[in-house]
């Protein structure tokens, strides 16, 4: 089994209820024990005949049960259909049903029931008490290991900040300061703690004062294993406090909103079809999306669809529907990009009226607008609405910044951009950051910096037809007229037939006509 093992019981009640054990003592076990250090375990549970051949057991049962094992998510149990009817109201917790999973090597569907430590209060008789749609997380007061009592209120505010930022983020629910505060100052078991906050992730950190320097930690945990997911300090000068809580607490916030949504991909990739909630097609689709190609965003389309009609009140999911049909549109991916253009003005409107006080909602409706109707001013009016409303947002900054250096202040726009990469470095909306930096730039004819910005944008996004454009013009205003035809070869590779007179259409361009003068003497077709 290497580093496994294979256990038959007599009785599957027995089995089960033994499983269970285990895995709560290792989540006990493991809250002291270094990440690197501890064992995880997942547990496959099924009934069924074996075969004994000496001091050798193997058959079809084993065969399943070592399926649900490989099914199985680390820390937790998933037993079969057939032990599930077997232990029903014999053991005090509960399983959630899975459906119906085609396990390798096994011909016929197998019934699949799962617990986690989340699920362990809850009876098998009734039903097991289910995470909200969207995953929500638990901040903690962090304590206070200075041995100041001075420094107590500074440990709550920074917790109290923690809670009111992340609240700005509406792809999760933040649970509220008085129920959080209630485990302040005592030893806590966070796999309980989770369980009775009903809490999938928790923020928990501390604050340590010497002299007039002061250090804070922090951790992101997901809360059924117990696992760490993200950790870091920061360290700051008491000199003036209040900036210094500023400065942590936006750190702490830019660097656990990315990570948490990371680790709910990664989450979803491992349930089926028929698992799926209109939040988990929403994290799918944009897991597609991070490519921003047009493979990735013809398959991320039909995902958003689906999460819009399993939740139609869904925002994010309106919102990203109206994005991706804004590329697709843009970009001249689609069959019919006029259609697209269209149903994107309309999803944006949409998204905006279920829920107002969503920041992307606006950044993408501001997207759309301008994107319809060339308005620059109304675009930025809408980032900066998003921005009132989560100043930590990056993909808001990112657009910001385009729309300052469009304007020609640069400056401004430099500081939305390094915010927007501070918050968010690897973010899938960056390469058209880029494009409309370098709008800015080309309408100032600040060529080479036009190339150089596209240079770096291309090793990200070498797929970026834009971007190519865009380098294929300042190049020629150059006067390095063979590399901007190498660059006209990749546009027209990534979008064929595409001309002149298309991309006069661009949105975003206050004054296009230098732009399609580069393009001329790069060898783009006329129409």
């Amino acid at each position: 089994m290497g580093d496994g093992l294979l256990l038959e019981f007599p009785s599957v009640v027995e089995a089960t209820q033994c499983m269970i054990d285990v895995q709560q003592a290792m989540a006990r076990r493991n809250v002291s024990v270094a990440k690197d250090k501890r064992i995880v375990f997942r547990i496959g549970v099924h009934l069924g005949d074996l075969v004994v051949e000496g001091d050798d057991i193997f058959g079809d049962g084993i065969n399943v049960a070592a399926r649900l094992e490989a099914f199985c998510e680390a820390g937790g149990v998933v037993i079969s259909g057939t032990a599930h009817e077997n232990i029903a109201g014999r053991i005090e917790v509960g399983f959630i049903d899975a459906g119906d999973q085609i396990l390798k090597n096994i011909s016929r569907p197998v019934r699949v029931w799962q617990w986690t430590p989340t699920a362990s209060s809850v009876p098998t008789t009734g039903e097991a008490l289910a995470l909200p749609d969207k995953p929500s997380i638990a901040v903690l007061p962090f304590d206070n290991l200075s041995g100041d009592a001075d420094q107590e209120y500074f440990a709550d505010g920074i917790t109290e900040d923690i809670i009111t930022e992340l609240s700005r983020f509406r792809e999760f629910l933040v649970i509220a300061r008085n129920s959080t505060f209630v485990y302040k100052g005592g030893a806590k078991d966070l796999t309980v703690v989770a369980r009775e906050l009903n809490a999938r992730y928790m923020v928990e950190g501390s604050v340590s004062k010497a002299g007039n320097r002061v250090r804070v930690t922090a951790q992101l945990i997901e809360g059924a294993t117990n696992t760490h997911l993200w950790a870091d300090r920061f360290d700051g000068d008491l000199t003036d406090i209040f900036a210094l809580q500023d400065e942590i607490t936006a750190a702490i916030v830019s660097a656990v909103a990315p990570r948490f949504v990371q680790a709910e991909v990664e989450r979803s990739v491992k349930l089926s079809a028929t698992q799926l909630s209109s939040w988990d097609s929403l994290l799918r689709a944009r897991a597609l999306l991070a490519s921003l190609d047009k493979e990735g965003v013809r398959a991320a389309m039909p995902l958003f669809r689906t999460a819009i009609r399993q939740d139609p009140r869904n925002a994010q999911a309106h919102s990203w529907l109206a994005y991706v049909l804004f590329l697709s549109s843009f970009y001249d991916w689609s069959d019919d990009p006029v259609s697209d253009r269209a149903e994107a003005v309309v999803i944006a409107r949409q998204a905006v009226s279920i829920d107002t006080d969503d920041a992307l909602s606006h950044v993408v409706s501001g997207m759309v607008t301008a994107y319809t109707t060339n308005e620059v001013e109304g675009a930025g009016q809408a980032y900066e609405k998003a921005l009132r409303i989560n100043p930590n947002f990056a993909m808001a900054h990112g657009f910001m910044g385009g729309i300052q250096a469009i304007r020609g202040d640069f400056a401004s726009a430099r500081e939305h951009f390094d915010l927007a990469s501070r918050l968010s470095p690897r973010d899938p909306s960056a390469g058209m950051w880029r494009i409309l930096y370098n709008i800015g730039l080309y309408g100032a004819e600040r060529y080479d910096d036009v190339v150089r910005g596209a240079d770096e944008a291309i090793r990200s996004n070498p797929d970026h037809p834009a971007l190519y454009r865009q380098r294929a013009a300042a190049l020629a205003m150059l006067g390095r007229d063979d590399e901007a035809r190498d660059d006209i070869k990749q546009v027209l590779r990534l979008i064929p037939g595409n001309t002149i007179k298309r991309v006069r259409e661009m949105p975003f361009w206050p004054d296009i006509e230098p732009f399609l003068d580069g393009l001329r003497k790069a060898g783009l077709p006329e129409e």
